[in-house]
């Protein structure tokens, strides 16, 4: 395969950008790879600045359920590009997307729009301090919430000190917050950290099923341990539905577990393509949002029309003709068939709705320690294989892979036939 002008593309980039690349993992150093530069795209298909085609199974991180490019989305983008790309002052679109996503996702009774997944968990978490008045946030290993420094916690270590961030978040400058990263699916480590710490605890916040350690399934009653504890204890309990939202249901993760979490960050496919995030929940808890209350959140580009427009045609087309049980149906067939196909491989396919991750391991995959032991070196091998027969998966096993509703039988098949022939 002639790369020639990627691998120029990437030598001209690294002498201005760090690493090449705006993002870590599209450097593609852990798979072996040097960065594939892209010229367009259109369904499920990328076309390279050497003009090689790849079927894509990453999907810009699961942002196009329904592939790239789609005609009514872009008409709409186009249709509010004519009339101006910011404003840096309310539009119209802001409401018709907020009207919308009050409507899939009834847990959200109010909604704030910000740029991206980021900067939706970072005011999700300053908005639940500030609302509890409490200093200790729960997360999980493995459970990818943005490069926050509050986030920003090794697996098990337990503290991250904040307390010069207090004061802004419209806490007392007295408190002294901290992170403490548990497990994921380890209901006993949960139980404990209440049992020790649960009057301090401002809020839990997961990923109902994460995506940044690879797809990894929430055991039985998990999610309902956190709703119940959080509940009891006077905490906050906020689902990133960063990756989840609009994608396994029109309502996300919480319509298809039967869980209503006091707030939610979004991001990915309501930004129908576009920079675009957001974070909602119970009108009591966002009316503590400036200029409302005293907890500040700004952006300039929030809410850009050109973004909301794309939102809005997104999903209007999501929730036409049960789109989502079609999508997760022709999953479904594509994953028993792959998990066929990989049989007596090593490799473990974990999968809900049209998410999947292929792991390289003898075990199942239930947790961050059970991810980081899948075999990185086979990983990489089978990257390279699948590059060089022109599917473009994601470049990590601790990522998920996507179906979309433009993937085809032929190209779903062919993805089958090609993987199970990897030695």
């Amino acid at each position: 395969m002639n790369r020639s002008k990627s691998e120029q593309a990437y030598r001209e980039a690294v002498q201005f950008i760090p690493g090449g690349v705006n993002s870590p993992v599209r450097a593609l150093r852990s798979v072996g790879e040097a960065p594939l530069f892209i010229k367009k795209a259109k369904g499920v298909t990328l076309t390279d600045v050497d003009d090689n085609q790849f079927t894509d199974f990453c999907l810009s991180w699961g942002v196009f359920m329904l592939g790239h490019n789609h005609p009514a989305v872009i008409k709409a983008v186009n249709r509010a590009v004519a009339n101006g790309t910011s404003y840096g002052i309310p539009s119209l679109q802001e409401t018709e997307l907020a009207k919308l996503v009050c409507r899939y996702i009834p847990s959200i009774e109010k909604v704030r729009f910000v740029n991206s997944g980021t900067e939706a968990v970072m005011s999700a978490i300053r908005l639940a301090r500030g609302f509890t008045k409490r200093n200790i946030i729960v997360k999980f290993d493995g459970c990818y919430h943005g490069h926050v420094d509050h986030m920003l916690v090794a697996a098990g270590s337990g503290v991250a000190n904040l307390g010069n961030n207090a004061s802004s978040a419209g806490v007392p400058r007295s408190f002294v917050s901290y992170t403490v990263s548990l497990p994921f699916n380890d209901s006993e480590a949960v139980r404990q950290v209440f049992k020790e710490k649960g009057g301090d605890i401002a809020a839990v916040i997961v990923e109902p099923v994460p995506a940044n350690m690879g797809v990894v399934l929430p055991q039985s009653g998990f999610l309902q341990l956190l709703r119940q504890l959080t509940e009891q204890n006077g905490s906050l309990l906020i689902f990133d539905e960063v990756i989840t939202g609009f994608r396994l249901s029109l309502g996300g993760a919480q319509q298809l577990f039967g869980i209503a979490p006091d707030l939610t960050a979004i991001g990915k496919i309501v930004g129908g393509g576009f920079p675009a995030a957001a974070f909602g929940g119970k009108s009591s808890i966002m009316a503590l949002l400036a200029p409302d209350g005293p907890v500040y959140q700004a952006g300039t580009l929030s809410g850009n029309p050109v973004a909301m427009s794309a939102g809005v045609a997104t999903l209007e087309l999501l929730s036409e003709n049960q789109l989502h049980q079609q999508l997760n149906k022709k999953a479904a067939v594509f994953i028993q068939q792959l998990r066929e196909a990989t049989l007596n491989k090593g490799i473990v396919v974990n999968h809900i709705g049209s998410m999947f991750t292929l792991f390289f391991s003898e075990r199942s995959v239930n947790s961050f320690d059970d991810a980081r032991r899948a075999d990185q070196k086979r990983f990489g091998e089978f990257f390279r294989y699948m590059f060089g027969n022109h599917f473009y998966i994601s470049p990590s096993q601790l990522e998920a892979n996507f179906v979309a509703t433009s993937h085809t039988q032929k190209e779903l098949e062919r993805f089958v036939r090609v993987a199970g022939n990897f030695r």
